[in-house]
């Protein structure tokens, strides 16, 4: 297994400068992009088919209108605007960047066959509860998975005139084009699926995770990453108005997940299973650790001071909240004391009533959306980014870190702005590249869940945020 996971960081540093992520994040990445989970060769792939057949939305155009030779479906990346090779590297049957395309095929897989049966699910069942991320819901044909409009938008206002003389992405976006250069339009559209959203057949329930469906989590730039089939040349520029600021991605990113997660949590209907809470929208591991049943009456569990709730209560998953609050405190640090204040509101309204914990959720995903538009438009500069690597490190931020969740979120994050500082040529390729022994300790120390000692996690995070720091 480490074989391939050592094979998926070589092709992240194909898609970008530097060796991107480690074992676990790209494991969680592949795990979650199109979600790679779905029906049962007990419930024929065809039958459902043919129920989304009939939904095909207007001005879906398929995947075959985007695939001519003089279009994106070319074998070999030599178009003089774009590749032009799209289309392959879409289908490509090894990597991450097919994972969209098999997302259909993966319901005929052996865990995803598992979970239908756990689930009892008949075809109908698949089409509510899969279909919605492993297809396009525009689409006519459910074998072609996340095909390009699921992400680019319904094409019959745009795909015969977005390669025309005087065409421009201005115009495209006019014409119904989705505007994924805007970091916050990105996310809206990658969180249905790899997080969860309110269409049929998007909400990831614990019910489905309980079933083998793999955890959710969510980190924008990363995905971005190992999806990408253009590149960012001197014409991308230009036609975009510069290269992704992976700073700016990554931090808008963690802003916009805390905002869906509080807006699911807020419907009745989303956040109770029968009697019970919906437990997708807390901590996994604060449960799911050992238990000990001893004279000693040991206790596993570690006091953090960003959750004032009362010991033995099943936090909410807040590993984006913790990200948040350290980019704000290095980009918008005149709102962050709000945002952590409000952060830890919500928690303790958990402990209160169904009406206050609303009310508390409802403004902090207030003080998240403002902080998703500053970062929208802010810079992003290096010394910000550095300040953003220190904030995660520090006392104040690590002491956070007493569950798996958000060390991961943390690990990939360090790794993530590192890369962008790459991107944008504020730190040397080569420089950063020597630094992959420090970042591979951290990404070790929450390789195994359940493992995860605290402790031991932020001195190795710690040893890799002061390595960084000699690129100052």
């Amino acid at each position: 297994m480490l074989d391939i996971f050592v094979s998926f960081r070589r092709l992240a540093a194909w898609c970008r400068a530097v060796p991107r992520a480690g074992a676990l994040a790209v494991a969680a990445c592949l795990a979650m992009a199109g979600a790679a989970l779905g029906a049962s060769a007990l419930i024929s792939p065809a039958a459902v088919q043919a129920q989304s057949a009939g939904a095909t939305l207007r001005g879906h155009q398929g995947v075959a209108s985007c695939a001519g030779s003089t279009c994106h479906g070319r074998s070999a990346a030599d178009g003089t605007v774009v590749r032009q090779d799209e289309v392959l590297r879409w289908q490509e049957e090894s990597s991450p960047t097919g994972s969209h395309s098999r997302a259909w095929a993966s319901v005929q897989e052996p865990r995803g066959q598992a979970i239908v049966r756990r689930m009892g699910l008949d075809a109908a069942g698949v089409q509510r509860e899969c279909a919605g991320c492993h297809a396009s819901p525009g689409a006519a044909r459910a074998s072609d998975g996340v095909d390009c409009e699921a992400c680019h938008g319904a094409s019959s206002g745009w795909l015969a005139s977005h390669y025309t003389v005087g065409a421009s992405h201005a115009r495209n976006v006019a014409q119904g084009m989705t505007n994924l250069v805007n970091p916050q339009v990105k996310a809206q559209v990658c969180l249905d699926c790899h997080f969860s959203g309110d269409a049929k057949g998007q909400f990831i329930a614990h019910r489905i995770m309980a079933a083998g469906h793999p955890r959710i989590s969510f980190e924008l730039d990363l995905f971005t990453t190992l999806q990408q089939h253009h590149d960012e040349d001197a014409d991308y520029v230009r036609r975009k108005g510069g290269k992704t600021n992976s700073m700016r991605m990554w931090a808008v990113g963690q802003a916009e997940a805390v905002k869906r997660s509080l807006e699911l949590f807020s419907q009745p209907a989303r956040a109770m299973d029968g009697i019970f809470p919906e437990f997708t929208f807390y901590d996994c591991h604060s449960c799911h650790r050992r238990i000990y049943d001893n004279e000693e009456g040991g206790v596993s569990a570690v006091a953090n001071p960003g959750r004032p709730i009362a010991r033995g209560m099943p936090p909410y998953n807040d590993e984006n909240m913790i990200m948040l609050l350290a980019a704000a405190r290095a980009v918008a640090p005149d709102a962050a004391a709000a945002f952590d204040a409000k952060s830890k509101a919500f928690h303790r309204a958990m402990g209160a009533n169904r009406a206050e914990t609303v009310a508390a959720a409802q403004a902090l995903r207030q003080s998240a959306d403002q902080l998703s538009s500053r970062f929208a438009s802010a810079a992003f500069t290096r010394e910000q980014t550095f300040a953003i690597m220190d904030s995660i490190a520090s006392d104040a931020i690590g002491e956070r870190f007493t569950d798996y969740e958000g060390a991961v979120q943390s690990v990939m994050a360090v790794d993530t702005l590192l890369n962008g500082l790459v991107n944008q040529g504020m730190v040397p390729a080569g420089s950063a590249t020597n630094l992959r022994v420090q970042i591979n300790q951290a990404y070790a120390a929450v390789r195994d869940p359940n493992g995860f000692q605290p402790l031991a996690f932020r001195r190795a995070l710690g040893g890799a945020v002061r390595s960084i720091r000699s690129l100052r």
